[in-house]
């Protein structure tokens, strides 16, 4: 063997050496992980509303619900981009759809992906795919600022349906943005080549066949969140009182949402020494 071959024999063994050790997915720990740079761990305690309490998004939650019940039955099913104002409930929507449709499917997995580590994701669908479960791969809001590696990272999972042999993974991602990509040009006055930038963008969101806006509420599907939680958790108090505080609460935050109406419940709930469980 000459120099030359055994200098790039040891580069190569010095490459496998650093290389990540490929990803492993045993997901019969838990109904839920979360996959970070460490890998999966399980999240047997998911924290998540219950579905009939996650109200002003009939809709949203009617659309979701019937395509999560066809990917878990092994039909056709969509990528979904939930998209809209913070705090609407985009989040909470996937995590209590996916409890549901897995207390009628139990192999039904919910995998949530840190967004900072997309740019490993080839490692994580290959080892999604090898296994039997369906699993949902959620992507909590969904932002690139500038990333293009982990844009393109993202494009073979949402692009996984045409693969020949790829398993059964569909991708749930939440965005404050409906096409991910900035209002204007003076949001990304780094970047040079915007245009170019706003095109990817586009064509990524393009790729999710079912799209979910959600918006501001009214005063009053505010205040019908903030009843159905107090009258879940039997708060002791006057609908008078719960009424003008809750409008006060809303006023001091400059929001509407069923976060913000979440944040008040648990206030009242800490005064009147009441615990939080569902």
């Amino acid at each position: 063997m000459d120099d030359l071959s055994i200098a790039l024999d040891r580069i190569a063994a010095a490459l496998e050496r650093l290389a990540p050790p490929p990803e492993r997915a045993d997901l019969s720990a838990a109904p839920a992980f979360i996959w970070s740079a460490g890998g999966l761990a399980p999240a047997p305690q998911v924290p998540r509303a219950p579905l009939d309490l996650l109200l002003e998004v009939d809709e949203q939650k009617a659309k979701l619900m019937a395509n999560t019940r066809r990917f878990a039955a092994g039909a056709p099913a969509n990528n979904a981009l939930l998209w809209g104002t913070r705090g609407t409930g985009k989040s909470a929507l996937v995590k209590a759809v996916h409890a549901a449709v897995a207390a009628e499917a139990a192999d039904l997995k919910l995998v949530e992906a840190a967004t900072q580590d997309l740019a490993r994701l080839g490692s994580l669908l290959a080892a999604l795919r090898a296994q039997a479960s369906p699993v949902i791969l959620f992507l909590d809001d969904l932002s690139f600022q500038g990333d293009e590696v982990a844009l393109k990272a993202l494009k073979p999972a949402l692009d996984g349906g045409l693969a020949s042999g790829a398993g059964r993974v569909v991708v749930y991602a939440t965005s404050n943005r409906r096409h991910l990509v900035a209002r204007d040009a003076r949001e990304n006055s780094d970047d040079l080549m915007w245009r170019d930038t706003a095109e990817e963008h586009l064509a990524l969101a393009d790729r999710f066949g079912l799209w979910l806006g959600f918006h501001p509420i009214d005063q009053d599907g505010y205040l019908r969140i903030v009843k159905a939680y107090a009258d879940r958790l039997d708060l002791k108090m006057k609908a008078a009182d719960l009424e003008r505080e809750a409008l006060l609460w809303s006023r001091t935050r400059a929001a509407r949402s069923g976060r913000t109406a979440w944040q008040f419940i648990l206030d009242v709930a800490g005064r009147l020494d009441k615990p939080v469980a569902f």
